[in-house]
């Protein structure tokens, strides 16, 4: 055997092996992980202890209020352990939450959905920024990541919210989604007497 040849033995033994699994990403109900689908299943096929992790990740939001979703990253390691990452609600969650709507608009643009002050958006961009994805952004950077989700969503950010006004405003909003309910639902209908 050359002497390059033997370099390259030793070197391989040098080098510890390198985990090219992905990391298991999901969205988990706060205070609310159970064994069953689609939790148990994604959890199964890493060959993660799905009780212990359904305990450990209900002993650690168990501080928060229930059921706010979570973004989760589950890194599995060669001895069947875990890495869990927490991260904060999602922008959308937390936009919808501060606007006080349960959903978007459906024509993002040309409808909108609620109303939300500069404070919350700052509020809000303050939170994000502890996730580790965002830890390198800039307060203004995340702003106007913030301002563009806000945007999608059909959620106007202004400087000075009227309390009594904006409860008109949602007064008004909740009849024109029961109007987009109602329309959606013809159509479903619709398309089901075609079918059949």
């Amino acid at each position: 055997m050359s002497k390059a040849a033997g370099r390259l033995k030793t070197m391989k033994k040098t080098f510890d092996k390198i985990n090219h699994s992905s990391k298991l990403r999901t969205n988990i109900p706060a205070g609310m992980a159970v064994a069953g689908p689609p939790l148990g299943p994604m959890l199964g096929q890493r060959g993660i202890n799905i009780a212990a992790f359904c305990k450990d990740f209900n002993e650690r939001t168990k501080d928060m209020k229930e059921g706010i979703p979570l973004p989760c990253r589950v890194a599995v390691t060669s001895d069947r352990a875990y890495e869990l990452t927490i991260h904060s609600p999602p922008a959308t969650f937390l936009l919808k939450q501060a606007a006080g709507i349960q959903r978007g608009a459906m024509n993002p643009g040309k409808e909108i959905a609620g109303k939300i002050t500069r404070k919350h958006l700052y509020e809000i961009a303050k939170i994000k920024l502890q996730d580790p994805p965002n830890a390198l952004l800039t307060l203004e950077h995340m702003c106007k990541a913030l301002v563009g989700v806000a945007r999608t969503c059909g959620i106007e950010i202004v400087n000075e919210l009227d309390p009594v006004e904006y409860k008109e405003f949602l007064e008004h909003r909740r009849q024109v989604v029961e109007d987009q309910r109602k329309e959606l639902q013809e159509k479903r209908e619709a398309r089901m007497l075609r079918v059949g």
